[in-house]
């Protein structure tokens, strides 16, 4: 009795403290996003000419991200009825924008005007293993383009 009461209180602080953090790097990465928000980030998918001569340079933004327990618990109970698992979405969409906003700051570093052919990919690191654990990539990339 005193384990599952134990569990109880542990998986109940994690969900607690979990949302806490998250909602924190929310809030930074959506002030981060106001800040670098003058640089305009295209996902163009043809080969364009640029009559302006300009300088450009491979961005990247790479982030890991590791997922905790409570997200694994939550996850291994929708998994036996199926459905959206919404904590997962929340920790991928915080990978992506924290991906995108590192691609920014390393344009915006260089002096890029405009970032053009963005892409995302993503891998998974490591997979559930005995100790409950998993994590994968998000890395964003584009040209920067900077005129002279």
């Amino acid at each position: 009795m005193f384990t599952v009461i134990l569990f109880v209180i542990l998986l109940g602080l994690g969900y607690f403290i979990g949302s806490a953090v998250e909602k924190s790097h929310f809030a930074s990465i959506a002030e981060r996003e106001q800040t670098l928000s003058y640089l305009p980030v295209m996902t163009t998918g043809k080969k364009e000419q640029f009559d302006a001569p300009c300088n450009s340079q491979l961005v990247y933004g790479s982030v890991v991200v590791g997922q905790d327990y409570f997200k694994l618990f939550i996850f291994s109970l929708i998994s036996l009825v199926g459905g959206r698992v919404t904590s997962y979405e929340k920790l991928i969409e915080r990978a992506r924008r924290e991906a995108l906003l590192r691609l920014k700051q390393s344009a915006a570093d260089y002096g890029a005007e405009a970032v053009i052919h963005l892409r995302f990919e993503t891998a998974v690191i490591m997979t559930n293993n005995r100790n409950g654990g998993g994590a994968f990539e998000v890395f964003a990339y584009g040209t920067a383009l900077q005129t002279k």
